[in-house]
């Protein structure tokens, strides 16, 4: 057994047991932690693979200027002042992150709300779970997650609406497998066909928008057949009767329900007699849901018919928000959002005073600050005029990114504090803070079941790195607010925390009272613990006793109305964009890029299309196409797929400058939010495609990264390789513009082999020195290029053996075939061919193939994708 910690990605929070020698580091699931009993996925199992020191910040910088830690703070801290001073506190802010710990959070909202005295603090969670929080506390009177992951398992029926677990929760989605094998079933509910969608009993491929019609439409069917729970609604809920009212503006009979949505009447009908017959059902939702200009009203028709029915706080019962960042809901706790105080209380005159008067601060927001889209709106019109980004990275992940990234280049003072050195964001940095990355930090998470786990230190801090929450405090310090942050650990922050919890706590579910004099080695041993603490333990369930955090105890049901999208597409941009993840990446691949592994299944951004809207555009598949908004445009790889709904595309948001500088999907997206919770709409932005047309086409490989050709017009793509890096390119021009880049490729030492036939395009060239391989690149005006891989993996030997010398500018292996196919399993490098071959050979089940392929026996991530490979080959056999 190593050292005990969990992991910093999705919202599950998974426990990890991590063994540390120097910078190396071996990983497993963590066997005791209830979130995922020693499971870990593909991003989780590759951790050992991302924590190096390549690419890190280490030493604080102003400018391009070494400094040392005083100047740096004192540089922040007289710019934050002096801008106070001249402008008022509502001309700074903070632009935090999910990635943060509890204590960090902690910190930076206090520094912010109670001593700068504004409300400028939001999170990047913003674009992830605001909908859901907003949803939450009109229900519930505060932002609750009712459910445990236990009832996922308990659960006779459970519902994803838009949500595909099997790639952005996949340790969850295997909790489930057996209870599947029981006879568990699953509806989804999302445009597009997902690997979640492929394994399903019931799939509706809803219309663009539509979620609300289809719970309401839901809730009018379960009051018609006489299948709410009255009893429960008469002692537990208000507002039926007004919901009531909103459903009947409607026509609610399943035929019109059906057309509103897009969907086979016979599937709608199907999923209505699901729902009304199981009273064991959850019902989680995800970024499908949340992330629209209509996501609180989406949320909130959701627990409406959780409400109506029931079906909440039992066992197997429940709807279920499932957080998308390791520490979402530490945040959404300690106040990270600009829309709350802090601990689950608001801005009314009470809980202002309450807070002010535990810190004993100076002053105290107000009201709400800015959310995350109005806040760097409110940049780029000059009113914030000092900003500090913290573990985040907005230049990438915001809505209209461009738009962002022209804020941030005029804004007067911006601090980013972060471990990477090169993001996007860090680019417009005026001040750069060394931070401690995962395995170096100390301190606890929440995950999305309300379950606080500790992370802990596995590497001693590189350089002069520094935890966020010790950054906060030295310039709060430096302002003059020594006193109200004198913390000497991330313990005492952490029971100052819990103090702040408990505090004339009078019915807040919310309370870590229990942990308020946890001693530092009690901190140190704290087992995963589900919030409300009470002297007995945590707890898995809310509401069991049907008492919610209202005024009355009673929970409210909310009447929603469904609307069409913001901006509907037309004759300039008849498609709708859609935007998420793909399965091994998270957010903008600072650490999962560093895993050449998490490389393979998605290795450059891509545009999925339906076949349909394809054909007449010219687009094929692997055709590189322009995919255009009103916001702006990228240049990616085609898929065409029966799986995208007709009349929509999909897009990954992952890519950066770094790997993919004019195939990013958020400066595509429009900034349109929804109104009350402020949460950007990244499902639906009108767009065209077009093929993109080049005339010409490459690739680099090289020991180190190369950064684009200055001046270049090009698609350009960096692809992270075991032992080199992968660039494609691609351009428009002629032979001069060939020419010109491949000036710019060339090395200038070494052995070259080169061939060459300019009547066709083509150029290939090898460096070699020492006898080992430095340098590969080709060019080509018409015709394929060799696979990349067989090359790639040259990289790694010390030196050529002379076959593979001579095979080098013909770019395979002498005497075999490579395999080009898509990779399945990134853990073990197992391409679709392979597994194909291993069905032609009669393997008939997952377990089988594993055992003949290696596929889906280390992490599973794959398993979801293996199955729909396993369907399609049965189904091949059977027409045979």
């Amino acid at each position: 057994m190593g050292v005990r910690t969990a992991c910093p990605y999705c919202g599950v929070g998974c426990g990890v047991d991590a063994e540390a020698a120097g910078r190396s580091l071996e990983v497993r699931g963590d066997p005791a932690h209830p979130a995922n009993l020693g499971r870990l996925c593909s991003k989780g199992s590759a951790l050992g693979r991302t924590v190096g020191l390549e690419g890190r910040l280490l030493h604080p910088m102003v400018g391009a200027r070494r400094v040392a830690w005083a100047e740096a703070t004192q540089r922040v801290a007289a710019r934050f002042s002096e801008t106070i001073a001249r402008h008022g506190p509502d001309s700074v802010a903070f632009y935090v992150s999910g990635q943060l710990l509890t204590e960090d959070y902690y910190a930076a909202n206090k520094l912010m709300k109670g001593f700068i005295g504004s409300a400028n603090i939001d999170t990047n969670s913003r674009l992830c779970m605001a909908s859901a929080v907003a949803a939450h506390k009109l229900a519930f009177g505060a932002d609750l997650v009712p459910g445990c992951y236990e009832d996922l398992e308990l659960a006779d029926l459970v519902v994803f609406c838009g949500h595909n677990a099997a790639w952005t929760h996949p340790v969850l989605y295997r909790r489930m497998e057996a209870a599947r094998a029981r006879g568990q079933r699953h509806v989804v509910i999302d445009p597009r066909r997902t690997d979640t969608a492929e394994a399903a009993d019931l799939h509706l491929a809803l219309a663009p928008q539509s979620d609300v019609r289809l719970w309401n439409g839901l809730l009018a069917d379960l009051l018609r057949r006489g299948a709410v729970d009255r009893a429960f609604i008469a002692a537990h809920v208000e507002g039926l009767a007004e919901v009531e009212a909103e459903l009947a503006r409607a026509d609610q009979s399943p035929a019109a329900v059906a057309a509103d949505c897009g969907v086979p009447l016979a599937g709608l009908q199907a999923f209505f007699d699901l729902f009304a017959q199981t009273p064991r059902t959850v019902s989680l939702f995800s970024m499908g849901a949340n992330q629209s200009s209509q996501g609180v009203a989406k949320g909130s028709a959701i627990l409406n018919a959780h409400l109506a029915t029931g079906r909440i706080g039992k066992p197997g019962a429940c709807p279920f928000s499932i957080t998308g960042q390791p520490n979402a809901m530490g945040g959404r706790e300690t106040g990270g959002m600009a829309t709350t105080l802090a601990a689950h209380m608001d801005f009314d005159p009470a809980e202002r005073a309450r807070v002010q008067r535990f810190w004993g601060s100076p002053a105290i927001a107000a009201g709400p600050g800015l959310k995350a889209v109005e806040m760097f709106e409110a940049v780029a019109e000059g009113r914030i005029k000092a900003l500090w980004i913290m573990a985040t990275n907005p230049a990438v992940s915001l809505p209209d990114a461009s738009r962002v990234r022209r804020a941030l280049a005029a804004c007067p003072f911006v601090v980013v504090s972060d471990c990477m050195a090169d993001t996007d964001t860090m680019a417009f940095a005026h001040v750069k803070l060394p931070a401690l990355a995962w395995g170096e930090k100390e301190g606890t998470v929440t995950n999305s079941e309300r379950r606080i786990s500790r992370q802990r230190r596995l590497f001693d801090p590189p350089g002069e790195a520094r935890a966020d929450w010790r950054m906060i405090a030295d310039v709060a310090a430096a302002m003059g607010f020594a006193d109200g942050f004198g913390w000497r650990g991330p313990a005492q922050v952490f029971r100052e925390w819990a103090r702040l919890t408990a505090y004339e706590n009078h019915g807040r579910v919310l309370d870590l009272g229990p942990l308020a004099a946890i001693t530092a080695d009690a901190y140190e041993a704290l087992e995963p613990v589900q919030w409300p603490v009470t002297a007995a333990g945590g707890t898995a369930r809310l509401f069991a006793d049907g008492r919610f955090q209202t005024p009355d105890g009673r929970a409210r049901m909310v009447p929603t109305a469904p609307r069409g999208p913001a901006e509907a597409p037309g004759p300039a941009f008849p498609l709708a964009l859609n935007t998420g993840r793909v399965r091994d990446h998270w957010h903008t691949m600072t650490r999962t890029a560093l895993a050449p592994e998490l490389c393979r299944h998605a290795p450059e951004p891509y545009v999925e299309i339906h076949p349909a809207d394809a054909g007449p555009l010219g687009i094929g598949e692997g055709t590189l196409t322009r995919i255009q908004t009103a916001q702006g445009e990228a240049v990616v790889l085609a898929r065409l797929t029966e799986r995208q709904r007709s009349g929509s595309i999909f897009m990954p948001m992952h890519w950066t400058d770094a790997f993919a500088p004019g195939g990013r999907a958020n400066p595509l997206v429009a900034a349109r939010v929804d109104p009350r919770s402020g949460q950007p709409e990244f499902k639906h932005t009108p767009a065209r495609a077009r093929p993109y047309r080049e005339t010409w086409r490459g690739f680099l490989l090289a020991r180190q990264a190369q950064a684009p050709p200055p001046g270049a017009d090009l698609v350009w793509r960096r692809i992270p390789q075991s032992a080199c890096q992968l660039h494609e390119f691609a351009g428009r021009g002629d032979e001069r513009e060939r020419a010109a880049v491949h000036k710019a490729l060339t090395r200038r030492a070494g052995e070259v082999l080169r061939v060459e036939d300019p009547a066709a395009g083509v150029l290939r060239e090898a460096w070699i020195e020492d006898g080992r391989l430095e340098r590969v690149v080709f060019f080509t005006a018409a015709g394929a290029l060799p696979p990349r891989d067989w090359l790639a993996d040259l990289f790694a030997l010390t030196s050529l053996a002379p076959a593979d010398r001579a095979a080098l500018l013909i770019g395979r292996p002498p005497g075999r075939l490579l395999d080009a196919s898509p990779v399945v399993c990134a853990c073990r490098g197992v391409r679709v061919a392979r597994v194909q071959a291993a069905l032609a050979e009669g393997c008939a089940s997952l377990d089988a193939l594993g055992e003949a392929t290696g596929a889906g026996t280390t992490c599973g991530s794959c398993r979801p994708e293996l199955a729909r490979l396993l369907a399609a080959g049965k189904e091949v056999r059977h027409a045979a």
